[in-house]
């Protein structure tokens, strides 16, 4: 079995600026059905997971577990509407974080991007074993 590695931290503030950079332009420009509701949904779980192994010593498999957790933890906050229970109106970045609506997509697109950080973890401990 493939021991998982952790990259260099440097690597994940790298990929934790880009994707910030990228998804603050997707917040700005883009106005479609797809783009900002999904792939949106996609890249924010590989940026909190950048963020995660930047900031932590967590494992790999730990850290993708905790985000995924995170994430859908935010998704049912909003099914239930935590804003109207708790009865108190946060400020709008807050609102901007929770979003509006539960959807199921979003459960899957948040799946999806953990598996693609899984999938770039593994390959990249494969090839890496591979090549010592």
């Amino acid at each position: 079995m493939l021991k998982l590695k952790r990259n260099r931290k440097r690597y994940y503030i790298l990929g934790f600026v880009v994707l910030l950079i990228v998804e603050i332009m997707i917040a700005k420009y883009s106005k479609d059905d797809f783009i900002r509701p999904y792939l949106g949904d996609f890249l924010v779980v590989i940026l909190l997971y950048c963020f995660l192994m930047a900031i932590s010593r967590f494992s790999i498999l730990k850290a993708l577990i905790i985000v995924l957790l995170f994430s859908f933890a935010v998704e049912f906050f909003q099914m239930i509407n935590i804003v109207k229970v708790m009865q108190y109106q946060p400020p709008e970045v807050v609102m901007i974080i929770l979003g509006s609506s539960f959807s199921i997509w979003d459960l899957l697109a948040y799946t999806l991007g953990i598996l693609c950080c899984f999938s770039l973890e593994y390959y990249r401990n494969y090839y890496s074993a591979l090549s010592t």
